[in-house]
């Protein structure tokens, strides 16, 4: 089947289309998916600041019905969705179906925040004279969307861009458009005016390029790699538009000598490797106190060997395939380079067999590592983490926040003292105590701080630091 592009509330068709194919069966494609050319771009954009007026000035509760209407859809599809989104991106079904509810909470929540619109009235220095601070849309907002959460991002930037009266041009990664796309056809029936939301599949040179050169579209909210969003960074800068970017991560999971071993290897294993290790915010880094190391490297190396590799879709497998071959390839060449720099592979890094052809791969436990080592500075954004050890506190610490990254970092202990100061001056935007550093909740905000981020934190309430302009008007 041939799945078009959704541009001023029309399925609008291409000559180029692009396969999508599930990465633990090759054998099977999912569908075929229209790419926008710059034509088709340009008519979203307009289409999307034709309406951008309307949806600006609608009434709260249309806001609310619109993005609610979203939200009850997907929670009530999230088996049916989730098995889709398991089968194009390759995440095990119990993580996918996860997926497509937590971005049907997402509709929900930001159904909410379009109702709680708020302001200050407040007394000018000046006699008989009042001022008003309020907040109002940017316009016109391109959102450019990464591979590995493919319809959870989506909606997250989808839901708080319309919520704050926003109209949208949505470009999803080229890779896995079936979610995003299955995203587009709920709101498309939503009430929701036409050109309010837009969906623009293709090439990031072709569709990302045009919406961060358009001067039609005053915001661009971009996930993705760090070489991607410095380019994207100074193109839009240049021009003036307002700029939110999410980027790569090195997250570190310091284990202190006083951690409950048991909590520390659950952290390690879930941060580390589930969802493929294909998240930002997975604990690529796992810095060991010395006197718990030699035990916690045991325990996490028998889990990891132990871990069942297979079929998104197989109830039995917990690790589902990497996500495509240029994946795999990366993948497997940052396994030689460890190996090359020293650090010893204490288990997988294999490929694995199964009745499917697919991009399998046992996740790879890299152990006595050093934090200079490319495998411990560079992000891999696979199932492949690297075991660092550390004297005492302090120089975990140093270690963790040693890195061009600063995402998410976690520590596991029992001692409240190294706790607290820990998440104090770990420099990381989000800090997780006895949890793995990958997993959060959709209700408050997401983003780091270094080469991880650019720009106003996403999810929650304060999205709307990105998604409005502040406005402060005197009434005399």
């Amino acid at each position: 089947m041939v799945y078009k592009n959704l541009i001023g509330g029309d399925w609008v068709g291409s000559d180029r289309f692009r396969r999508n194919v599930n990465p633990s069966d090759l054998d099977e494609v999912i569908g075929e998916y229209a790419q926008a050319t710059a034509a088709d771009t340009d008519a979203a954009i307009a289409s999307a600041h034709a309406a951008s007026d309307g949806w600006a000035v609608a009434s709260p509760q249309a806001k609310f019905d619109a993005l609610d209407f979203v939200g009850t859809e997907l929670l009530a599809r999230a088996d049916e969705l989730g098995n889709l989104l398991a089968r194009e991106e390759g995440k095990i079904l119990i993580e996918a179906v996860a997926e497509v509810r937590r971005a049907g909470q997402i509709f929900k929540f930001f159904a909410g925040e379009s109702v709680r619109t708020g302001g200050e009235q407040l007394a000018s220095i000046r006699e008989g004279v009042d001022v008003e601070v309020t907040r109002e849309a940017l316009g016109v907002v391109g959102l450019i969307t990464p591979w590995n959460f493919p319809i959870a991002i989506p909606a997250w930037k989808t839901a708080a861009a319309l919520a704050h009266g926003n109209c949208v041009v949505l470009k999803p990664a080229d890779s896995v458009p079936a979610s995003a796309w299955a995203l587009a056809e709920i709101i498309s029936r939503s009430p929701m005016p036409r050109g309010a939301f837009n969906l623009a599949m293709g090439r990031g040179r072709v569709v990302g390029q045009r919406l961060v050169e358009d001067a039609r579209v005053a915001g661009i909210s971009f996930t993705g790699s760090t070489p991607t969003g410095r380019l994207l960074r100074t193109t839009a800068t240049e021009r003036g538009a307002k700029l939110q970017l999410e980027m790569g991560g090195k997250n570190p999971l310091v284990v202190l000598d006083d951690a409950n071993l048991d909590v520390a290897i659950e952290c390690a294993v879930n941060g580390a490797f589930f969802s493929t290790g294909q998240r930002c915010t997975a604990s690529s880094r796992l810095i060991v106190q010395k006197g718990i190391y030699s035990r916690f490297v045991a325990a996490l190396a028998k889990r990891v060997s132990n871990l069942r590799v297979g079929h998104a879709l197989d109830p039995e497998v917990q690790i589902g395939p990497v996500t495509d071959e240029d994946q795999l390839r990366q993948n497997l060449e940052y396994i030689k380079i460890g190996q090359d720099e020293g650090a010893r592979l204490a288990c997988g890094g294999d490929l694995v067999d199964r009745p499917t052809r697919g991009f399998f791969l046992q996740p790879a436990l890299f152990v006595d590592a050093d934090n200079a080592m490319r495998i411990a500075r560079e992000e891999i954004f696979g199932p492949v983490a690297c075991v660092i050890p550390a004297d005492d506190f302090e120089h975990a610490l140093a270690l963790a926040n040693d890195t061009p990254f600063g995402l998410s970092a976690g520590i596991c202990t029992t001692s409240l003292s190294y706790a607290r100061s820990f998440k104090r001056r770990a420099l990381a935007g989000m800090v997780m105590v006895n949890l793995p550093t990958a997993g959060v909740d959709y209700h408050v905000p997401f983003g780091g701080r270094k080469q991880s981020s650019f720009g106003p934190r996403e999810q929650g309430s304060h999205a709307r630091d990105f998604f409005t302009i502040v406005k402060t008007s005197y009434i005399g």
